[in-house]
């Protein structure tokens, strides 16, 4: 990783764990999240996962706080000078339910 790549990294990470932060406090069933990025495709290639205890809670929360986490991390990610264009493109949801289901909880395996 050169040295454009680990600024952006650390402004990503500060930002998205205010956002983990928040979210913890203010989402129902809300757990953490993580972010997948190809460096040399930046800003386009962000996509952030916003990770649920279980399903029935992660389908809440699309229904009804979709637009609360995107904004959420949307104006995270401005403070850090990160513009985006359509932000629920950046983003999407994932439950620990199916990752044990499907994936023996192995989070690596199954976002790779």
């Amino acid at each position: 990783m050169n040295k454009t790549h680990k600024k952006i990294d650390t402004g990503l990470r500060n930002s998205l764990t205010q956002v983990c932060d928040t979210a913890l406090v203010n989402v129902a069933g809300f757990k953490w999240l993580t972010h997948l990025v190809d460096y040399d495709n930046f800003p386009r290639s962000l996509k952030v996962l916003c990770i649920f205890d279980t399903h029935q809670n992660q389908i809440q929360v699309q229904q009804d706080r979709h637009s609360y986490l995107c904004d959420l991390i949307q104006r995270a990610l401005l403070k850090e000078n990160i513009k985006l264009g359509k932000i629920a493109g950046h983003v999407a949801f994932d439950n620990e339910e199916h990752c044990q289901g499907q994936h023996e909880g192995n989070w690596a395996r199954r976002l790779g």
